[in-house]
């Protein structure tokens, strides 16, 4: 039976993916008005069904809570239809009358979308959004935990499409998903391109296929707190953006680097917006409970909130808490908080100065964040300066909660649930993934005329001038007679030799 169903998957994947192909036939040849008017229609159902897919959201996977999930749909439908609703992505795009250059947009075909559990309605609208935006089929690969919300999802997109005229097949979902579905989904011959969004392995998968690939790497988003920031805002932020959908989004703050001349009023204003601040003996209790013993975070946790966690671990918490927060002496292996916790717990760290928390954010990174994102709290713009220098990440995040700052909705970032980590975590994208990275851009360009070439200039500049020519010297003729009856001679020894 369970052979039977590994056949059925790996042929629901095939199916899919060739209605695909037809539908992109169809699409690439839409006007601008076509697509512009089906993503206003898929914004539009985004919107009306948000609450619905929030609630059935939650009620599958247990992750996050209600509100935050609704915010996130309606985010995905209507924020980023706003970003990117004037965007031309048909035709010429660009036109440079100086350099006589013409930038053409086309579709790059299919598209293998890989859904996590974490977003699993949001981050279907806003791929399939995306993805038509730029005249692009695609194909969703749901988690095993999240299938029917995520099917859904896509259902209500691809409803809102066809209605608009989009052809039918357009949006494809993986009802029963398998390893080998999604594997047969990402390296299919007619699958152009795969948007990842999910785990390491997930990624690292994509990435491995033999096909473009834009992913993600995880996020331990270190908060760092200078001694000039509002201590006040920064706390309310901290928490804001840690607690936000239950800590599942990738850019949500794992640990605060706080400066020792400001931390205890900082961990003040913590505990005002509901952090709880844990014991030594609760740190080992909360750890064995959060992380795994070969690593990683405890799948049971994530998205949960902190009472939850707090009753696994046998501890009890205030009534109102929000966040747990666990103050660590280090990072790596023998401090297991110190590393990504898509959940609701913190570490802290106490720094002398900015100098050392700028190497303890880098340790943070080091662990598992590398090149995803890093909040700062500081009015000081040198100081802010320097750590968007030195460190190696591809989004500063500044006085704004991580977590919503991170996907563009507090910041001016590009809307996304797709945050590019660059080469440093082996990714191909270092920004916010839009219809941009989805397009294959064509180039006309026209003759601008012969570069005049350069006077051949001498290897060593030190070099004298050439010599003026000169006249040659007059020729010796009883010297030229000598040497004739030199050669004839020669000649005439060699024949007698003979």
């Amino acid at each position: 039976m369970e052979l039977d169903r590994d056949l059925c998957s790996l042929q629901e994947a095939r199916n899919l993916v060739t209605a695909a192909r037809k539908a992109q036939e169809v699409l690439k040849s839409f006007s601008q008005e076509q697509v512009d008017r089906i993503i206003d229609l898929m914004r539009e159902a985004g919107e009306a069904n948000a609450a619905r897919l929030a609630m059935m959201a939650v009620s599958e996977t247990g992750m996050g809570n209600y509100e935050d999930k609704c915010f996130k749909n309606y985010f995905a439908s209507r924020t980023v239809y706003e970003s990117i609703k004037d965007l031309k992505t048909v035709g010429i795009i660009r036109e440079d009358p100086q350099q006589k250059l013409w930038e053409i947009a086309e579709p790059v075909g299919v598209i293998a979308g890989i859904v996590p559990t974490t977003n699993p309605t949001s981050t279907v609208i806003y791929k399939a959004m995306i993805a038509l935006k730029s005249r692009n089929a695609i194909v969703f690969s749901p988690h095993p935990s999240a299938v029917r919300c995520t099917h859904e999802a896509a259902k209500v997109m691809l409803q809102a499409a066809v209605s608009a005229g989009a052809p039918e097949g357009v949006i494809g979902c993986i009802l029963n998903v398998s390893m080998g579905a999604t594997q047969e989904l990402m390296k299919h011959p007619s699958v152009a391109m795969i948007l990842a969004t999910g785990g390491s392995a997930l990624v690292k998968a994509a990435y491995s296929s033999g096909k473009p690939a834009l992913g993600v790497g995880p996020g331990n988003v270190p908060a760092f707190v200078e001694r000039s920031a509002d201590l006040a805002k920064a706390a309310e932020y901290i928490v804001m953006g840690k607690t936000f959908d239950n800590g599942t989004i990738c850019a949500s703050e794992q640990a605060i680097v706080a400066e020792e001349c400001i931390a205890d009023e900082l961990i003040s204003h913590l505990k005002g917006q509901g952090a709880h601040f844990l014991d030594p003996d609760e740190i080992q209790k909360v750890s064995k409970v959060v992380m795994l013993p070969s690593g990683g975070v405890n799948p049971k946790v994530v998205g949960k909130d902190p009472k939850v966690i707090a009753q696994m671990a046998g501890i009890p918490i205030p009534e109102r808490t929000r966040c747990l927060v666990a103050p660590l002496g280090g990072v790596g292996p023998q401090w297991p908080l110190s590393y990504e916790k898509l959940t609701t717990v913190l570490g802290f760290y106490r720094v002398p100065d900015w100098h050392v928390g700028c190497e303890r954010c880098f340790q943070l990174l080091e662990a598992g964040g590398i090149g995803h994102s890093l909040a700062i709290h500081s009015q000081n713009e040198e100081i802010i300066r320097e750590f968007a220098l030195k460190k190696p990440i591809n989004r500063v995040l500044v006085n704004t909660p991580a977590a919503m700052g991170g996907v563009g909705a507090t910041t001016g970032l590009a809307p996304s649930f797709t945050l590019g980590c660059g080469t440093w975590a082996g990714s191909s994208v270092s920004e916010n993934v839009t219809p941009r990275h989805l397009l294959n851009i064509k180039r006309v360009a026209w003759h601008l005329g012969i570069p005049k070439r350069s006077p051949v200039q001498p290897l060593n500049s030190a070099s004298p001038a050439p010599l003026e020519p000169t006249a040659p010297p007059p020729v010796d003729a009883q010297l030229v007679q000598d040497i004739v009856s030199q050669v004839l001679q020669h000649i005439k020894g060699i024949t007698c030799g003979r």
